[in-house]
């Protein structure tokens, strides 16, 4: 029998606020070790924690996006357990009432899609963070101080480092948005998709900026294996701290291997906590599993219940954007692209300002030169703009490592080049000429075509001039092509535009060479 693989995710998105969860220091990433560790953040006897505004209100904006539902009355709880990297031997989260109640994301797979529901989600901060070996080689190499250290002194720099660890406690403190999804993902690949969704979802409305490599959004896998049929769950093993898409499928796909080869084996799987290693690309055992009952949780006594009227959420509501499923929808609606185009131009709400921008301009200057009507040039503009953003444009800034924001060739300077395009003075060969020169930074459009001397042959008279010529110097191609074989066409086709140096109209070309060997 098969097996179904049965996955929820645990996501900690940090909110990007200025300062801490419940106090008032810094939550720049980068700064020396321990240098924004203040007395709130490590507990000091008599601080009191003040829950920090922004970052309910980022919380509010993540449960309207999502469809949640937004409990007025919610409360922080004590997660008791014991860390090297906890310092207050507890952990301010929320259990019982959390700020944030179910709601779903959609998971597009091609033109199909799947909502993937939501249990919660609720704010926490966060711990610090452990250097452990050789990696404190680099921070003791520079002179850092502050840092402390597990079990040993860090006073001798020529102390043996593979026995030592150290704690930085600038992270403790930091806001967290844990969320937590219904074990509706059923293969390592949705589970990337679902987690790219809710990265681009929490960058579009402004609460993350979502940098996996400073740990800003990362994710921790409750995987399980079932008979496929089986209506009942099977016992899941957690995957903590995956902090990229490619480690998530890794490490799911690894782990539902491992335990399918313990059923068929006969063993059982015991519930416990893994840590992915992509040296190996294995999953081992951290420690066993806690349940609920084993944090201890209580309320804090330190803080109040955490209310929030309907006035506060309408203002949140008033300030949200256009989310990304209504463009997506919006898209593929108005300007007749298929979900797929649309799902990669809401992939990032900047990519999607550009792409409506760059086909607002590109139509005004097509129907204004070509003069055709809206519901005849629309989708073909809209499906031009697409290709070149999410195809050469997308190329470019990858290879570059450039955002669209920082993009060369602007909306204004694209929508010139592709009104060239629509309008017949360039080709797509020559096309691809100019943006390369437009991103070098040699000029706009129009005045690169006319220093290099680009402008499209489509004087008819002219054209036919020239295929006459290559159908009499290629008698041997045009016979093969009366034979049947095609082939002969595009060879003959590829005579002409050499013989223009790549200006000559492809499609006049296909049309009077056909008409011409049809005779």
């Amino acid at each position: 029998m098969s097996w179904e693989i049965v996955v929820g995710i645990e996501t900690h998105a940090q909110l990007a606020t200025r300062s801490k969860m419940f106090s008032g220091a810094s939550t720049a990433f980068g700064a020396e070790p321990n240098t924004q560790a203040s007395a709130v953040d490590i507990a000091l006897p008599g601080v009191l924690p003040v829950p920090n505004r922004t970052a309910v209100e980022y919380a509010v904006r993540f449960g309207l996006a999502v469809g949640g539902s937004i409990n007025r009355r919610s409360i922080f709880a004590r997660k008791n357990y014991f860390y090297p990297d906890l310092p207050k031997g507890y952990q301010i989260s929320q259990f019982e009432l959390p700020i944030i109640k179910g709601g779903s994301v959609t998971v597009l797979s091609g033109d199909s899609a799947k909502v993937i529901r939501l249990t919660r989600a609720h704010l926490e901060e966060d711990a610090g963070k452990l250097i452990h070996g050789e990696a404190l080689s680099g921070v003791v190499g520079l002179g850092v101080v502050g840092l402390m250290t597990v079990g040993t002194p860090l006073a001798n720099e020529t102390r043996d480092l593979s026995r030592l660890s150290a704690i930085d406690f600038n992270r403790a403190g930091t806001p967290l948005l844990e969320i937590v999804s219904e074990p509706d993902i059923r293969s390592p690949q949705e589970a990337v998709a679902y987690a790219k969704v809710l990265h681009t979802l929490v960058r579009w409305i402004g609460i993350c900026d979502g940098n996996m490599q400073e740990g800003s959004f990362r994710c921790d896998a409750n995987v399980s294996v079932r008979r496929a049929g089986d209506p009942n769950l099977g016992t899941r093993c957690e995957i903590k701290n995956l902090n990229s898409f490619r480690f998530l499928e890794r490490a799911i796909a690894y782990e539902a291997r491992r335990q399918v080869a313990v059923l068929e084996d006969g063993g059982s799987i015991e519930q416990e906590t893994r840590l992915y290693d992509p040296e190996r690309d294995e999953t081992r055992p951290m420690r066993t599993k806690e349940d609920a009952h084993d944090y201890r949780y209580f309320p804090d006594p330190d803080l109040l219940p955490l209310v929030i009227s309907d006035q506060h959420v309408e203002r949140v509501k008033a300030q949200m954007p256009e989310l990304p499923d209504a463009i997506r929808s919006r898209f593929a609606r108005e300007y007749k692209l298929s979900l797929y185009d649309a799902g990669l131009l809401t992939s990032d709400r900047d990519v999607a300002i550009y792409f409506e921008r760059a086909r607002d301009l590109t139509f005004d200057l097509t129907r204004s030169l070509v003069g055709a009507t809206h519901e005849v040039l629309m989708p073909g503009v809209a499906k031009l703009v697409a290709n070149w953003v999410t195809g050469d444009i997308a190329a470019r800034l990858n290879a570059d490592g450039m955002e669209i924001t920082a993009c060369p060739v602007d909306p204004e300077k694209l929508a010139k080049l592709l009104a060239r395009i629509l309008d017949q003075t360039l080709n797509s060969k020559s096309a691809k000429e100019v943006f390369a020169a437009m991103w070098a930074g040699e000029g706009d459009a129009d005045a690169i075509i006319e220093k290099r001397g680009l402008r499209q042959i489509s004087d008819a008279g002219a054209l036919e001039k020239l295929v006459d010529e290559v159908l009499a110097a290629n008698a041997k191609q045009v016979a093969d092509y009366r034979a049947g074989r095609e082939k002969a066409f595009h060879s003959l086709v590829g005579q002409v535009m050499k013989a223009t140096r790549g200006k000559a109209n492809p499609a006049q070309v296909n049309e009077i060479l056909r008409r011409k060997l049809a005779r």
